[in-house]
C-alpha cells in the first residue's frame, strides 16, 4: 500500500525514455530494454573492442555490452548513471553482462575486476564512481573478487567522449599508479568501465597494470562508441 502510494505522487520513470514504469518493470521500461543496442560482442574473439586495441594492448579477453550513439538511447541511460547519481542502472547492466560472461570458458579463471578510477577530484564531485556497481555484479557472477583501491588515477583529465580522435589519442600520457600491487601478481585481471572510445585509457590502465609480475588482462565495458 505504502509502495502504491509513493509510485503514485512519485512514480518510477524509465532511466532510457522518462516514461513511467509499470509495477513489473525495474529502472528500464520493457520497450526500451528490447531495443537496446546489444553488441552480442563477447560471443566474437575478433570484435570491434580487441580491433580498437589491437598491437597496443594484449587482451585476453575484451566485450562491450552495448552500442553507444550521440543521441541515442544509451547515452541517455550513461547520462543518468553519471550525473543524476542512478547507480542502479550500472548494477543492472553488470548483472545482465555478468550472466552472458559467466558461462563462457574465457572468463571463468578471472580472479580479479578491477575498476577505471575516478580522479579523488572528480570522485569527491560526484560522490561515486559510476562502473562500482558495474564492477561489484560482475565480480559476484564470475565469484571473483572485486578490488577498487589498487589502481590510481593520478591525473583529473576530463572525458573523452566525442572529443577529437588524435586529441584524445595525444592526451594519453601516464595517469595512473599501482598501490599494493605485489598481491595481484600471476592474477586474471578483469578491467571494467563505462564506455571504450579509442581505447586510450585502457591502453593507460593496462599499461601501468602491467608493471604487475605475471598478470593477464581482460576487458569488460558497459558500452562501445559507434
Amino acid at each position: 500500500m505504502i509502495k502504491n502510494l509513493l509510485n503514485l505522487f512519485f512514480p518510477e520513470v524509465c532511466r532510457a525514455c522518462s516514461n513511467h514504469l509499470s509495477d513489473n518493470e525495474l529502472q528500464i521500461c520493457t520497450s526500451c530494454r528490447h531495443n537496446l543496442p546489444l553488441t552480442n560482442f563477447h560471443d566474437d574473439h575478433d570484435n570491434a573492442v580487441h580491433k580498437i586495441l589491437y598491437g597496443r594492448v594484449k587482451l585476453e579477453q575484451a566485450t562491450a555490452l552495448l552500442h553507444f550513439s550521440k543521441k541515442g538511447i544509451v547515452q541517455q541511460l550513461m547520462h543518468n548513471l553519471k550525473y543524476r547519481g542512478h547507480e542502479d542502472i550500472g548494477q543492472l547492466l553488470g548483472e545482465w553482462l555478468g550472466d552472458e560472461l559467466k558461462i563462457l570458458d574465457g572468463y571463468s579463471n578471472i580472479d580479479v575486476v578491477i575498476p577505471v578510477p575516478l580522479h579523488k577530484t572528480k570522485l569527491k564531485s560526484r560522490g561515486f564512481n559510476q562502473v562500482d556497481k558495474f564492477g561489484v555484479a560482475i565480480a559476484k557472477a564470475l565469484n571473483a573478487e572485486y578490488n577498487p583501491s589498487v589502481l590510481i588515477k593520478t591525473t583529473n583529465t576530463k572525458t573523452q567522449v566525442f572529443k577529437d580522435r588524435l586529441k584524445r589519442i595525444s592526451n594519453n600520457n601516464t595517469n595512473f599508479k599501482i598501490v599494493n600491487g605485489g598481491r595481484l601478481e600471476n592474477k586474471h585481471i578483469l578491467i571494467v568501465d563505462d564506455i571504450i572510445t579509442t581505447g586510450a585509457t585502457i591502453e593507460d590502465c593496462s599499461n601501468t597494470l602491467l608493471e604487475i609480475n605475471g598478470i593477464k588482462l581482460s576487458l569488460a565495458t558497459m558500452s562501445i562508441t559507434d
